[in-house]
């Protein structure tokens, strides 16, 4: 199930807005065929890892991230069905898929057709890959994360603006893996006019993942970008599953007084500035009690003299 969701996370910033699942075939301990969903959400990976499979398929063991899909569509089969002709002895699943139109279903189809069914094996990791999608059906809204990259003293520019570089090449590096991992990059009006950032991806061989760029204002769009009017906008992004807000602080500070962040990327840098741009402003704190209790360290590895903390919501 491991290999299963890596596979996965290659969808992942491509597959919406469908789930990035990742699916796995064994037969006599030979993998026979793999798979990630594709471009867009189609094909699905249980679709792609049978074609490989062919009748190899048949009396083996898959291993899929998310309850195969049991609704037909315009788009494709339904992966249950396409199991169940294929008549593997073993389907085993990571997550359940909280899409009516699948909930539970995908396992009944399965299950009548004298398939065992094995379900939780690796839930928790696989819905951490799939968190956006899972975010979106739950929540109606895709799962953001919000990146900070500040200095010991909390700052993210001298007081002239200048903030390039506050961290070194491989905080940056990593930061460009996550855009590689995300639907949509959002920055604030101010940054936009301040850096006109290119939002893009420059890492070798990664280039083309470069995800769609959002402006956060109420003032007139531009040309290339998307615009959202307020933080709550995000539950029209039918079609995105992994948010990505870069800043500036004004930007940051609204999405975190709308409590619409699930997961911070913080960039720290060894060094002091003292008199600058802080990352944060008010962010709808009337008690300090308030502040406690809210965030959960997940992460902290060290990337050259930096250090990335990541931080999930607890809710």
């Amino acid at each position: 199930m491991a290999a299963a969701i890596a596979l996965g996370e290659r969808g992942r910033g491509r597959a919406a807005p469908n789930p990035n699942v990742g699916c796995l075939i064994v037969r006599d301990e030979v993998v026979v065929g793999r798979a990630w969903t594709g471009d867009g959400g189609r094909p699905h990976a249980e679709a792609m890892a049978l074609e490989e499979a062919g009748e190899a398929a048949l009396g083996a063991t898959v291993y899929v991230t998310l309850e195969p899909c049991a609704h037909r569509s315009a788009r494709g089969p339904a992966c249950a069905d396409l199991l169940v002709a294929a008549g593997p002895g073993r389907v085993v699943i990571a997550a359940g898929d909280p899409d009516a139109r699948t909930d539970g279903k995908g396992l009944a189809v399965l299950r009548a057709a004298g398939i065992t069914v094995e379900t939780g094996v690796g839930r928790d990791e696989a819905e951490a890959s799939m968190a956006g999608f899972l975010s979106r059906v739950r929540l109606g809204r895709p799962f953001v994360t919000l990146k900070l990259a500040m200095s010991i003293d909390g700052r993210i520019a001298l007081e002239s603006g200048e903030s390039r570089w506050i961290t070194g090449e491989e905080a940056r590096a990593h930061a460009h893996l996550e855009r590689a991992r995300a639907d949509m990059i959002l920055v604030g009006r101010g940054t936009f006019e301040a850096d006109s950032p290119r939002l893009d991806v420059r890492l070798p061989g990664l280039e083309d993942r470069s995800p769609r760029r959002a402006l956060l204002t109420r003032g007139p769009g531009v040309e290339g970008w998307e615009t959202l009017a307020a933080p709550d906008a995000v539950y029209r992004l039918g079609d995105v599953n992994d948010l990505l807000v870069e800043g500036g602080a004004e930007t940051s500070s609204a999405f975190l007084a709308a409590d619409l962040v699930d997961r911070m990327l913080v960039y720290r840098a060894p060094i002091l500035i003292g008199e600058g741009k802080a990352a944060l402003g008010p962010i709808g704190l009337d008690t300090l009690s308030g502040a406690h209790g809210r965030w959960r360290l997940a992460d902290t590895r060290q990337l050259g003299s930096d250090t990335l903390q990541v931080y999930e919501r607890t809710r």
